[in-house]
């Protein structure tokens, strides 16, 4: 371990969570995670090695801007100023025109994609080390190239991107840095199970999505700012 900083990964027990949160362990991390599935946070605690004094998982519904709130205030109580915050909860509701979708849909894809990342920049800005800081968002490869279908879907992570560029220009003269990262489809058991005749060989692995995290959140990529950062590889959607 080579430094002691501190990351807080709202989302961070699913699919790409998973797989960055060993990482920032192995880096010498503190990390703080929320979860909303029993099973996801089991699954993450069976694999890691690391005690409380390191490690925090909580259930929080991330769209309770107030529930989340008092997660990062607890994080950073517990743990310090916050280096990272990488914010990984989202979803994805397709298969409808604009024309077909209720506001049961428009309203579940605005708040599990950008409520949720509004609510978790605005948690963490407080808290954030006057060191070094990383905020990361997830976007989507749809916020710039919008298949029909899924037009509620497509909005919320535009939204995300236009987050991540204001909230770098608010920070320009600081020395916290925010991007959005732009995955297309992302190769889950969750995703190929919602897309059975898809071609998913091509698509992007949680590892691999993690990987490019786990660089943002490293002092090493300050001069990465305000970006819409692709990740799709040679996925075509």
């Amino acid at each position: 371990m080579t430094e002691s900083q501190v990351a807080v990964i709202p989302g961070g027990t699913g699919s790409v969570g998973s797989c960055l949160v060993p990482k920032l362990l192995d880096r010498g991390f503190k990390v703080a995670v929320t979860y909303l599935l029993p099973d996801e946070a089991t699954a993450l605690e069976e694999k890691l090695d690391v005690d409380e004094t390191r490690l925090i998982i909580r259930r929080v519904d991330a769209v309770d801007t107030n529930a989340l709130t008092s997660f990062f205030q607890e994080a950073s109580e517990r743990f310090g100023p916050i280096n990272v915050m990488a914010s990984l909860v989202g979803g994805w509701s397709g298969g409808r025109d604009v024309s077909e979708t209720d506001d049961v849909r428009l309203e579940r894809m605005l708040d599990l994609n950008l409520k949720t990342a509004w609510n978790a920049t605005k948690a963490a800005l407080p808290h954030m080390s006057e060191d070094w800081g990383r905020i990361i968002l997830m976007g989507s490869k749809h916020a710039q190239e919008t298949p029909t279908g899924q037009a509620a879907y497509n909005m919320a992570k535009a939204g995300v991107v236009a987050l991540a560029h204001s909230v770098a220009a608010e920070l320009l003269d600081t020395e916290t840095t925010c991007n959005a990262l732009l995955p297309s489809v992302i190769n889950t058991e969750a995703t190929r199970a919602a897309l059975p005749y898809s071609d998913y060989v091509k698509w992007p692995q949680p590892e691999e999505i993690a990987q490019v995290i786990n660089f943002l959140a490293s002092r090493e990529s300050k001069v990465i700012n305000g970006g819409a950062v692709p990740v799709w590889g040679s996925a075509l959607i």
